[in-house]
C-alpha cells in the first residue's frame, strides 16, 4: 500500500468531503486598460497576462510579457499564488500566477478565500484545475459566438477538500511527475536530435535502391484472426500489437503500414516468429554488409519524409510497392554502421523501455494518480 492510500484510509475513511468553488474561492474577470492611454502602459512594472503568456511560457508563471502601471489597476492587484483560469475562447487552459497580477478579459483569476488558506494547498488546486478545465469545456455557452463559461456556472463546479497531508502527498506525486515527464519529453527530443544528425550524410556517401538490399513483402493475415492468448506476436498497420497461434515469418525486419493512419510510419522491428497483417509491409535485409537494425533507425527517421515528398496526392494514403522499391539508403562501413546502432539503442532504452529507470518510473507515478481519480 503506498502513502497516499495509506493516508487516504487514514484521514478520510468516510471518502473526502466537496464544496462548490464559490465557497472556496475568489473569483474575478480581468480586464485590459484602455490602449489609448499612455499613462496605462508606458513603463508599466505590473504583470498584465494575455493567453499569449500560458503559450510562450508554460503554466507556472512569475512575469508576464507585457505590463501595466498602477494607474491601469482597477481596485487592487490579483495576488499572487493564484490560478488564472481560461474562460472566453481558448478553454481548458489554466496557470499558477506566482506574482500579484491583472489579466485581461479573456481569463478569470481564482483566489483561495482567506478563511479558506489554512484548507488548500494551492499546487494541489493547481493539480485538480485540469479536471475543473474539462467542466468549464462542458458548461460553456456555445451559442453561435465565442464560447463563453458563465462565472455563476463556474461557481457551482464540486471541488474536493481532502485534508491538507494528503493534498501535501498528492502535490509530492505529481510534482514528481511532472518533473519525470520532462525529463523523458527532454530525452525524447535529444533522441530525435540526434538521430537526424547521424542520418545527415554528406555527398561522399553512396545510396543504393532499397529492393537491391531487402526482401519486401506484406502479410496474409487479417485483424479479425488475432485471439487474446495468442503464441506469436501479430503485427498490424499501428503500434498495437496483437496475437495469433500460428506465424508467418520467423526473421528479424522492419514493419510499416501499407495504408491507414500508420502510413509512413516505423512500428516495429521484428525479433523472431510474427503474424503480418495483410496491408502491413515487412522489410528484411539480404545484404550481409547492411546491419538490419541500422536500417530500422535510418528508416525510422527518414521514411515518413520520404513518404510525403514522393506522393502522388497531398493527402499520403497507401504506400506504392515502386516507393518501396526505390527508397535510397545509405551505405556505410559496417563498423560506422554498428556505432550508430549502439548509440540509438542506449537512447531507445532510455526513452521506452518500461521496465526500468525513467520509464518505469512514470508508470509507477501513474499508478498513483488512478488511485487519486478512485478515491475522489
Amino acid at each position: 500500500m503506498s502513502k497516499l492510500e495509506e493516508l487516504i484510509n487514514k484521514l478520510c475513511p468516510n471518502g473526502v468531503e466537496f464544496k462548490t468553488i464559490g465557497e472556496l474561492f475568489d473569483v474575478r474577470n480581468g480586464y485590459t486598460p484602455s490602449k489609448n492611454n499612455d499613462e496605462y502602459w508606458e513603463n508599466g512594472d505590473i504583470s498584465w497576462y494575455r493567453m499569449e503568456d500560458i503559450r510562450a511560457n508554460g503554466k507556472i508563471l512569475n512575469d508576464s510579457i507585457q505590463h501595466i502601471t498602477k494607474k491601469a489597476v482597477k481596485n487592487k492587484l490579483f495576488p499572487k499564488n493564484s490560478l488564472m483560469v481560461a474562460t472566453t475562447a481558448t478553454i481548458g487552459i489554466h496557470a499558477l500566477i506566482k506574482n500579484d497580477f491583472v489579466c485581461n478579459q479573456q481569463l478569470t483569476c481564482v483566489s483561495i478565500k482567506e478563511k479558506n488558506k489554512e484548507k488548500l494547498n494551492i499546487k494541489f488546486c493547481f493539480y485538480y484545475f485540469d479536471i475543473i478545465d474539462e467542466e468549464c469545456v462542458r458548461i460553456a455557452n456555445q451559442g453561435g459566438g465565442m464560447p463563453i463559461v458563465s462565472l455563476e456556472k463556474m461557481k457551482k463546479l464540486r471541488f474536493p477538500v481532502p485534508p491538507l497531508e494528503v493534498q501535501c502527498e498528492i502535490v509530492r506525486i505529481l510534482d514528481n511527475f511532472t518533473l519525470l515527464s520532462a525529463e523523458l519529453s527532454a530525452r525524447q527530443k535529444q533522441y530525435e536530435y540526434y538521430s537526424k544528425e547521424l542520418f545527415n550524410f554528406n555527398d561522399d556517401v553512396e545510396f543504393i535502391s532499397l529492393e537491391s538490399i531487402a526482401d519486401i513483402g506484406t502479410g496474409s493475415s487479417n485483424t479479425n484472426e488475432a485471439v487474446e492468448d495468442g503464441q506469436y506476436p501479430f503485427y498490424v498497420r499501428s503500434q498495437q500489437v496483437y496475437y495469433k497461434n500460428n506465424y508467418e515469418y520467423d526473421d528479424n525486419s522492419i514493419i510499416t503500414s501499407g495504408d491507414g493512419v500508420g502510413v509512413g510510419k516505423i512500428f516495429h522491428y521484428t525479433d523472431g516468429k510474427y503474424a503480418l497483417h495483410q496491408r502491413a509491409y515487412r522489410i528484411n535485409i539480404t545484404n550481409n554488409k547492411v546491419n538490419s537494425k541500422y536500417f530500422y533507425y535510418y528508416m525510422k527517421s527518414t521514411f515518413y519524409d520520404y513518404i510525403q515528398k514522393n506522393a502522388f496526392n497531398s493527402s499520403v494514403t497507401s504506400i506504392r510497392r515502386p516507393m518501396l522499391n526505390k527508397y535510397p539508403v545509405p551505405i556505410l562501413s559496417l563498423e560506422k554502421q554498428n556505432k550508430i546502432v549502439n548509440i540509438l539503442e542506449k537512447f531507445e532504452k532510455l526513452c521506452n523501455d518500461i521496465s526500468e529507470g525513467l520509464p518505469a518510473e512514470i508508470e509507477a507515478r501513474k499508478s498513483n494518480m488512478s488511485i487519486i481519480e478512485i478515491n475522489y
